[in-house]
């Protein structure tokens, strides 16, 4: 217990789970939620362990995709690539802070979790906005971000500081999420982009995923559950959105080449 920095009382939680699951598993009863969530199986003392590996494997693929699209933006004459490294920065907060979450979770954890998620979201739909309506202006930029920076700000410290409400969380998470995928569905059914099919694959995956993150069935085994196969469905997506920021990136170089000679 002290090496996993557990304290009795929550060891004593998952005991006196596993020992009533086994139970109602012997009477023919399925499983039920124990604190609002479903009963997992530790292993290696992490708390969700196939959560923790797909999200280390996301990660992983986010790492990466900043790394390649940073040296690739040496070579390129790209208005959005600021936008594009601090939204790398998020995706790799929100990938260790689910980990972390995942392996430990406790009230401090799964705010950080909570927080980093919010942020990520509430960024990825202002990067939406501009990217879709070109906005080069940086006045327009900050005209156009100012009200869901502000809404995203006011959000997190709503969830920190008053209430970690989960419902009104998770619809504002949704909607969030559904607004910015709208937009870049939109925008890939008008654009001549080259390489707009990779934006029909994400959100038809993401769309996929986010069905399967609510459809929130008992855990298979003791270790399959919704959640764990959302982070799962995520791994490719990343690799493929990661290939679209770069692609991107030399579409408007190619172009703006053409357009100066």
């Amino acid at each position: 217990m002290q090496l996993n920095q557990r304290d009795c009382p929550s060891d004593c939680k998952y005991h006196c789970m596993v020992q009533r699951e086994k139970k109602r598993s012997s009477l023919g009863f399925g499983p039920v939620k124990y604190y609002g969530k479903w009963p997992l199986k530790r292993v290696f003392g992490l708390q969700e362990p196939l959560s923790v590996a797909f999200s280390a494997l996301n990660l992983a693929k986010n790492v990466q995709g900043c790394l390649l699209f940073f040296n690739l933006n040496k070579k390129t004459s790209y208005n959005y690539a600021a936008l594009w490294h601090i939204y790398g920065f998020l995706s790799v907060n929100s990938c260790v802070w689910s980990v972390v979450f995942h392996s430990r979770g406790m009230e401090i954890t799964e705010k950080l979790d909570c927080t980093s998620a919010v942020a990520l979201l509430g960024f990825s739909l202002i990067i939406s906005i501009l990217r879709s309506f070109n906005i080069k202006n940086e006045a327009a930029r900050v005209l156009a971000a100012s009200p869901l920076f502000a809404f995203t700000i006011t959000h997190i410290l709503y969830l920190n500081n008053y209430q970690m409400d989960y419902g009104w969380n998770t619809k504002v998470c949704v909607t969030m999420g559904v607004a910015q995928w709208a937009i870049w569905a939109i925008w890939a059914g008008i654009s001549q982009h080259p390489c707009k099919c990779k934006i029909w694959i994400v959100v038809f995956g993401s769309g996929v995923a986010m069905l399967l993150e609510n459809s929130d069935f008992p855990p298979y085994a003791g270790l399959i559950d919704a959640h764990a196969l959302w982070h799962a469905i995520t791994i490719p997506l990343t690799c493929i959105w990661w290939s679209f920021i770069q692609d991107d990136a030399k579409y408007q170089t190619f172009d703006l080449n053409k357009k100066e000679k």
